[in-house]
């Protein structure tokens, strides 16, 4: 698949510069197709019957297997969960953390991370996004390091499986702005969040938990997918495998969805969205303050003219078809740069900020 033939499959980006996939990716037609063609044949032959529930199953594992390949993980280590903030709440909630524990995180979290972290009984140590900050706060009482991969404010990347190897501590990495958008995947990591929607361009509520060793997080909120057998006092037999921690139904359209964005992604994706950021960053440099980490994903962060909030930035830009993000508190705006985004895309951004 050619950039072009790539592109087309966007109806969005005939109009919309589209750089805002950290929270949404466009949407693909093929994806559109799949759910839409799923929930005509639920309307026309019903949610019922044993060939139903049997097909739709199989493509829960077809889900896990090419999600696990994404990410150089096992099928049997992959759950389904409807977003990398539920993924974060599983393995808080199953690690049994208790008071006097420490868990270590950064100042530049997605409250999606942060909000699980502050629902558990440990303590939690906050430090500035560095390395080596993060590696003077582990202590005799981390029991987990939890921070992204890349960070949702400046896209910088951290090393978070140097990190687990140096301080032989557990990492928990949330990987909504990196799975999708950079190479990184699963390697040397204990648990890796995957969000469907942004990177991925999947439909809404679509996520994935990845547990390097589901036996050693426990099972604290079972769904009807937890078990494969239970008694009726309520006793149950959990799935040997990553399963036990999936939460809900997936619709068949919207796991036919899944199936055909992860389709759909050229193998050049990484290289190309990375190229993107690259470029929109040469561009914005004279204009604009830019926020540039020293290793760099395909998030762009910059500050407005000082005269224009970064709200009013944003507005401004989107009246223009030119469609980007503020981070709130931050004073920054965020551009998103997939591997479907064009030159053209990011001279209109150029264009709209103006001289």
């Amino acid at each position: 698949m050619t950039f072009e033939e790539g592109r087309a499959l966007f109806p969005v980006l005939q109009r919309i510069a589209y750089l805002n996939a950290g929270t949404f990716g466009p949407l693909p037609r093929p994806v559109a197709d799949a759910v839409t063609a799923g929930v005509a044949r639920d309307l026309a032959e019903g949610r019922t019957g044993m060939p139903y529930f049997e097909g739709t199953i199989g493509l829960r594992a077809e889900v896990r297997r090419q999600l696990a390949a994404l990410v150089g993980a096992e099928p049997e280590q992959v759950a389904l969960t409807t977003s990398t903030s539920e993924g974060c709440a599983i393995v808080l909630r199953g690690l049994g953390l208790e008071r006097g524990d420490e868990i270590v995180t950064t100042t530049d979290e997605h409250f999606g991370l942060l909000g699980p972290l502050a629902a558990s009984d440990a303590t939690v140590v906050v430090v500035e996004p560095d390395p080596e900050r993060i590696l003077a706060a582990v202590s005799s009482r981390t029991r987990l390091i939890a921070t992204s991969q890349v960070l949702w404010t400046t896209g910088a990347v951290l090393p978070l499986a140097e990190l687990r190897e140096r301080s032989g501590v557990p990492v928990l990495a949330d990987g909504a702005q990196s799975v999708g958008a950079i190479p990184d995947g699963a390697d040397g990591l204990d648990f890796l969040t995957i969000s469907g929607q942004k990177w991925l361009c999947g439909p809404d509520g679509t996520g994935a938990l990845v547990v390097r060793d589901p036996e050693r997080l426990a099972l604290t909120s079972p769904s009807y997918f937890a078990q494969t057998r239970h008694e009726p006092d309520g006793t149950f037999v959990a799935h040997p495998d990553a399963r036990r921690f999936e939460s809900g139904w997936w619709s068949s359209g919207v796991l036919r969805g899944m199936l055909a964005a992860l389709a759909l992604r050229p193998e050049w994706a990484c290289d190309r969205a990375a190229q993107a950021a690259s470029r929109c960053r040469a561009l914005l440099a004279s204009r604009v303050e830019l926020v540039t980490p020293p290793v760099a994903a395909t998030l762009v962060a910059f500050r407005p003219r000082p005269e224009e909030t970064p709200g009013d930035a944003v507005a401004r830009l989107q009246a223009a078809d030119v469609h980007v993000r503020e981070l709130p508190g931050r004073g920054l705006v965020r551009a998103s740069c997939g591997w479907w985004t064009s030159d053209d895309d990011l001279q209109r951004l150029v264009a709209a900020l103006g001289p």
